[in-house]
């Protein structure tokens, strides 16, 4: 990973139902090494890091045999964690992001506020989403009911304000990608360096 601009985040967490490291730099071109055992939640996450140009490593073991939400929720934890050490004081930054993704028939909506207090609103999806999952040949399968709950983790343990929302949308692959598309690009835009700004962006002083 770039050391570029020391905005690197990297935390290990171990469980009985995970093991999970990942390292993020917000300088970055997009380069990502993800591997989750959950093909579908690999592929989000590379989505995640190349549109929102992070360099991005997830290495994930875990009991996938019973299912991908042990795996899926203890890196959204631990992504969130590093997302939110990578951001040290937050000088300097943007601070609000949003991005609106088409993918086809599915437009998605991300807004997010790097303001220290977690919160997250996911709205929009349509019902199908709930049981909807995405099994690849003889791999471990990804629920679209779990969207709601990445989006609700990373926030809460980066400590940011992130609303969701799904506009319209049939394809529940195509919801899903434009929803992580989405979120990547408005942290993005809200990690981003202001040359306007030297300090940090809040009346408060801190964020």
């Amino acid at each position: 990973m770039s050391e570029q601009g020391g905005r690197v985040g990297r935390v290990e967490r171990t469980t009985r139902e995970s093991s999970i490291v990942v390292e993020i730099d917000l300088d970055g071109t997009g380069r990502t090494e993800i591997a989750t055992g959950v093909p579908f939640f690999d592929h989000m996450l590379t989505a995640f890091g190349q549109h929102g140009a992070f360099d991005l490593t997830v290495r994930a073991t875990g009991d996938v045999e019973i299912e991908a939400h042990h795996t899926v929720e203890d890196t959204a934890i631990v992504l969130g964690q590093a997302l939110g050490k990578a951001l040290g004081d937050k000088r300097g930054i943007r601070r609000f992001g949003q991005c609106s993704i088409p993918m086809d028939e599915t437009l998605a909506e991300a807004v997010v506020d790097v303001s220290g207090r977690p919160y997250c609103v996911h709205s929009g999806e349509p019902d199908v989403m709930i049981g909807y999952v995405v099994v690849g040949h003889d791999s471990a399968p990804y629920g679209t009911v779990l969207n709601r709950h990445v989006f609700e983790t990373l926030a809460s343990h980066a400590r940011i304000a992130l609303h969701v929302r799904v506009h319209y949308g049939r394809d529940p692959h195509h919801i899903t990608e434009a929803e992580y598309k989405a979120v990547a690009r408005a942290l993005r835009a809200a990690v981003e360096r202001d040359p306007r700004i030297s300090g940090i962006p809040s009346t408060k002083g801190a964020l």
